[in-house]
């Protein structure tokens, strides 16, 4: 029966993250950038910072919309929290890219969701990012 009670509270535990109390000033001193790219029909999405283009991995199907300001480490390979400043919301993402030129963010996307038909090509929005670092 001890056994029993024991097992029960500890698979009870769940370690929640409580975003109500988070520090906005933490985020906001990581890594500024704005979602040029998304689509529904894709799990990546494109993320431009100061330093350039970064491919991002949708983690439990929860993508930014473009146009949306996201704080995080764009610059590295990883799983990690991001802000999403324009939802007001932390999420999860793998970044796979980062620090890409134009064309080879397109490249990188063309990889991981191909268009069908030649001569198809993605544009991403222009961003405001490098115009106000």
């Amino acid at each position: 029966m001890l056994a029993a009670t024991v097992a029960l509270v500890l698979t009870s535990c769940v370690k929640s993250r409580n975003y109500y109390e988070f520090d906005e000033g933490y985020w906001l001193s990581r890594e500024r950038g704005e979602v040029v790219y998304s689509d529904l029909s894709c799990s990546y999405y494109v993320v431009e910072t100061y330093y350039g283009f970064n491919i991002v991995h949708t983690y439990a199907g929860y993508k930014p919309f473009e146009g949306a300001m996201v704080y995080g480490n764009f610059s590295s390979r990883g799983t990690r929290d991001m802000y999403n400043r324009s939802a007001g919301y932390v999420f999860t993402g793998t970044v796979t890219d980062y620090w890409l030129t134009y064309s080879e963010a397109q490249d990188a996307l063309d990889y991981y969701c191909p268009l069908g038909g030649k001569g198809v090509t993605r544009v991403f929005k222009k961003s405001t990012i490098r115009e106000t670092k």
